[in-house]
């Protein structure tokens, strides 16, 4: 379904009534709803292709290049990897009616906290065509309706997969405005969108720093924010510096465009002399440009000078800012000044600097001798991502199903009250 600026109130109040319908579905009726969008998703592979070659095209005129045009980009391994993430996104614990907690008051009540859904979700997002999916996927499963605004760059990629998406719940009888898909694009609509606050219940902006920003600073309705990600590998003193080496070859160079990618590179300055030639050749190889201190610079005289800009930035690129530093407290005070509360790593051996790095860090996601790009939904076992919360609310670091619920009270008694007197007369 689409809105226009002058309608957007009606569609997303139609969005809020069907959301209704899919949070009073049971979990198989919800996983049938999933496998059969997946199942769609597949068999529009060539219309979503033709309409993602649109994008691409367009977006290769405008002059676009580097990480934007590789989220743009799908092939059929993309998009068959996204049908995929519906499908396991379906074959996780229903979150909806979980209870997390239960007790027996000494009165008698019974308390549970219970999972429910959120409600109507608004999703914002940027150049991205597979969050169309994930984020469809992600709400549905949780019992929400979804309003999504994707970016002008992918427009007709979102709007391919959007239909085929919504061809599932025409098919299971269910209400198509569950699914919303906002494609008047102006910043006037988005802003009317954010500002519904008797509708929308959360939104959640995905892409550039400078959209996140929009939307918090316009937004009257709760967002879940997901600011740069500055991400930093710690190459301790006790490190194995060769398993060091492949953390920071495939937390820089496998995907550099994605938030969870390395930007800044610690090394104890005990390990500096052997590590750090040896990982300025692996970088260089692959076209890595290097940033350093003056203690990396001694040792690899030719990198170029590193300032403070360049250890805050979010390169999104083969472009790295190193530092040498004298211990792991060190090198905490530098994520602490510079870091973006992404993810973290440390390569050591040392369990006790682990456990010190680990709590230390406000981090959403810490990692010990493993790569940032895991700092990922569907690799931490949520099927998907709706994106990364760097934002502390209800929900923190990657965000699945269980994310787009909340806890409510569900009270059982047999007749307590909390003030006797309140009792009527029996005679």
């Amino acid at each position: 379904m689409h809105m226009s600026q002058q309608d957007i109130t009606p569609q997303a109040l139609a969005c809020r009534e069907a959301a209704q319908a899919i949070a009073e579905l049971g979990t198989e009726p919800k996983r049938a709803l999933l496998a059969a969008m997946a199942d769609r998703l597949d068999a529009r592979a060539d219309d979503i292709l033709a309409a993602n070659a649109k994008d691409m095209a367009a977006a290769t005129e405008r002059g676009t290049t580097g990480a934007m045009l590789d989220r743009l980009r799908l092939d059929a391994s993309r998009l068959a990897a996204i049908a995929d993430a519906v499908r396991h996104v379906a074959s996780l614990p229903d979150p909806v009616g979980q209870v997390t907690r239960e007790e027996t008051r000494p009165n008698g009540i019974c308390v549970r906290r219970v999972r429910v859904p959120l409600g109507v979700v608004a999703m914002i997002y940027e150049a991205r065509p597979n969050v169309t999916a994930d984020a469809a996927a992600l709400c549905l499963y949780a019992g929400n309706g979804v309003i999504l605004r994707g970016g002008s760059e992918a427009i007709h990629s979102n709007t391919a997969i959007a239909a085929a998406l919504g061809e599932a719940l025409v098919a299971a009888g269910l209400p198509s405005a569950a699914l919303t898909q906002v494609t008047d694009l102006s910043r006037e609509t988005m802003v009317k969108l954010l500002q519904l606050t008797d509708i929308i219940d959360l939104a959640i902006p995905r892409g550039g720093e400078g959209l996140i920003r929009f939307v918090a600073e316009h937004a009257r309705v709760p967002v879940i924010k997901h600011y740069k990600g500055v991400c930093h590998l710690y190459v301790d003193d006790a490190a194995d510096l060769d398993l060091a080496l492949d953390l920071l070859i495939d937390g820089k160079t496998s995907r550099p465009g994605v938030c969870n990618a390395l930007e800044t590179l610690l090394v104890h300055r005990a390990v500096a002399d052997a590590f750090l030639p040896r990982a300025v050749r692996a970088l260089r190889e692959r076209g890595v440009e290097l940033r350093g201190d003056a203690a990396a610079r001694e040792r690899v005289p030719d990198m170029a000078a590193a300032h403070d800009d360049d250890y805050a930035a979010e390169f999104l690129d083969l472009i790295l800012s190193i530092r040498v530093v004298d211990d792991v407290e060190q090198a905490i005070a530098h994520i602490r000044r510079f870091g973006s509360d992404h993810t973290e790593v440390i390569a050591t051996r040392n369990d006790a600097v682990a456990k010190r790095f680990i709590a230390a860090m406000r981090s959403a996601v810490v990692m010990v001798n493993a790569s940032s790009r895991f700092s990922d939904g569907g690799e931490l076992g949520l099927g998907a991502e709706i994106g990364i919360s760097t934002t502390r609310l209800h929900a923190y670091g990657p965000m699945g199903a269980e994310s787009l619920t909340v806890e409510r009270f569900v009270v059982e008694g047999d007749g307590q009250v909390r003030h006797p007197q309140s009792r009527v007369s029996r005679a």
